[in-house]
């Protein structure tokens, strides 16, 4: 009973937070073979704002979000991790990691402010990558051996 009630509080942790931290993410994208999108901004950077509060938070209250394990890290706070992670200095950057069948790893970003359809197209070809429908990329080590 009490792992249910733990489930339970989990679930609606995300619902209303949208976002789990880097950590979890990872390790349940791990687990269950989801792909990991991940957005990288700050607290004082409008368009992360943005992508956090409006675009992200409507999708996953819409439930657009559920084939993902969502994270969230401000490069603030987890510099180190956020440097690992992206590719440049602008932000907001949405990244995305999805595992190939052959144990590659496929990552794609979108850098600045993207609309709702933006980020489905990016979750859909990161989930055609994870079917081996697109070319393979490195991985990332952040994701890799995290």
């Amino acid at each position: 009973m009490l792992g249910l009630s733990a489930g339970v509080v989990l679930q609606f942790a995300l619902v209303v937070n949208g976002a789990q931290t880097y950590e979890q993410a990872q390790k349940q994208a791990a687990e269950s073979g989801q792909p990991l999108l991940v957005l990288v901004g700050t607290d004082w950077c409008p368009g992360c704002r943005t992508m956090k509060d409006s675009v992200l938070a409507r999708m996953t209250s819409g439930g657009k979000l559920q084939k993902v394990n969502y994270a969230t890290v401000n490069a603030e706070d987890e510099n180190a991790l956020a440097s690992h992670l992206m590719r440049g200095t602008a932000i907001p950057q949405l990244i995305i990691f999805s595992k190939q069948a052959d144990g590659q790893w496929h990552r794609e970003q979108i850098t600045g402010t993207a609309s709702e359809a933006q980020v489905a197209g990016l979750i859909e070809r990161a989930r055609a990558a994870q079917a081996g429908k697109t070319a393979v990329k490195q991985p990332s080590a952040a994701v890799a051996g995290k």
